[in-house]
């Protein structure tokens, strides 16, 4: 009896790669497309033909953009993580991905679970823990596999994708590229190499000379901390993405590079674009900073940093992760609000700010009035600051 075997199939060199050895070993391959919100349906097409044509059984395509959006996309934003600061966790979408595969492999009756993952980085860690966190299948790993017996990778790939008679698209003998609603990332070539990025790598952001002339305010609406409209149109989830990743993209918006320390491995360096979730963070925080206590926000980046080590570290499905989305949700009673976005080209800038909540003295101005005397400002300086004055006077005598 031939043993069926859902693959994780994204239509790439490294999947495309995946089909014909896993057919060659005598499996009953089907192929999994879970779009995740980065490809048009002339894409989609071309993925469900390019399967077949490589010896599919069967070509399977779900749906996941709203899941991206309900378990990813509302925690980063509540949360703000960014990798070390710069990256906002564009692969998260393989944990859904994995997810959906798995779901797939209990319809057909088969415990055979198969992925294009590198031996060399995390997503490989991603998709494995993440079997192992939702149940028991056996994961086959092609690519990881072929590592183990040749040097040169890409080079055998595409050999042996000349060799079966399939053709490969010309970028993927320079970048290994993934798409999807939350954005782009580009690795390979001159990336790798720490040079920079050609012309034509970047593909969701327009470059100067493509810009617009003049500037552009767009305003986002929250409800409760979640992105609801985009200048006063009521939107789903992955549409309010869409819609901004298309609206600044054209101005250049969300285009990055970043350099970090894989969990597998050593340095990666990739070039990634996210319009859509550059304008979400921008505003989500303008908006969080006006409505929450000074500690609601202090503490913010102490979720934020553990919650982005957990996930790019192919921890998603990890109970402790669960706490702290219990925490994030529970601070965003408060974040309702509308927010201005404004870009000359190039960055998104949070501008305005309306809302019932904001934590603002209506009796007192920054720097220009207060509802308290100057004599009450001078005690508390005294106060606050008596442990360190302390300090100063008696330290002071021994240096």
């Amino acid at each position: 009896m031939v043993e069926k075997l859902v693959l994780a199939f994204s239509g790439g060199l490294d999947t495309s790669y995946c089909v014909l050895d896993l057919v060659k070993q005598g499996y009953e391959v089907h192929t999994a497309f879970i779009d995740t919100g980065g490809v048009d349906e002339a894409g989609k097409e071309y993925i469900r033909s390019r399967a077949l044509k490589l010896g599919a059984a069967q070509h399977h395509e779900i749906d996941v953009a709203q899941e991206i959006w309900d378990e990813f996309v509302k925690p980063l934003v509540w949360s703000h993580a960014r990798m070390l600061g710069e990256y906002p966790l564009l692969c998260s979408d393989r944990y859904l991905i994995v997810k959906s595969c798995l779901k797939l492999c209990d319809e057909l009756d088969t415990r055979h679970f198969g992925h294009g993952c590198t031996g060399m980085g995390n997503d490989q860690l991603r998709f494995d823990q993440t079997v192992r966190s939702l149940g028991d299948y056996q994961i086959h790993a092609p690519i990881r596999d072929l590592q183990s017996r040749v040097r040169a990778v890409r080079d055998y790939e595409l050999k042996f994708m000349a060799d079966a008679g399939i053709e490969v698209e010309v970028s993927a003998s320079r970048y290994s590229i993934n798409e999807n609603l939350l954005g782009v990332t580009i690795s390979g070539s001159e990336i790798d190499e720490f040079k920079q990025p050609a012309t034509d790598a970047w593909s969701m952001t327009a470059g100067r000379e493509a810009w617009p002339a003049g500037s552009m305010t767009t305003l986002v609406a929250f409800e409760q901390g979640v992105a609801v409209s985009v200048d006063g149109q009521r939107l789903a989830g992955p549409e309010i993405l869409k819609t901004l990743n298309a609206k600044l993209g054209a101005w250049g918006v969300g285009r990055h590079i970043y350099t970090g320390d894989v969990t597998i491995g050593l340095k990666g360096r990739i070039a990634f674009e996210c319009p859509g979730i550059d304008s979400l963070l921008a505003a989500h925080q303008a908006l969080e900073d006006a409505v929450n206590t000074r500690f609601q926000n202090q503490f913010r980046k102490l979720i934020s940093d553990r919650w982005a080590e957990l996930v790019y570290s192919g921890f998603f499905y990890e109970p402790h992760k669960h706490d702290l989305e219990a925490y994030l949700r529970s601070s965003q009673e408060f974040v309702t609000g509308e927010v201005g976005l404004h870009t000359e080209g190039g960055a998104v800038t949070a501008v305005s700010v309306e809302t019932p909540y904001c934590l603002q003295n209506p009796d007192a101005v920054y720097a220009q009035s207060a509802d308290w005397t100057p004599e009450e400002a001078v005690g508390f300086i005294k106060l606050a600051g008596q442990s360190t004055t302390l300090a100063g006077r008696i330290r002071g005598k021994k240096q």
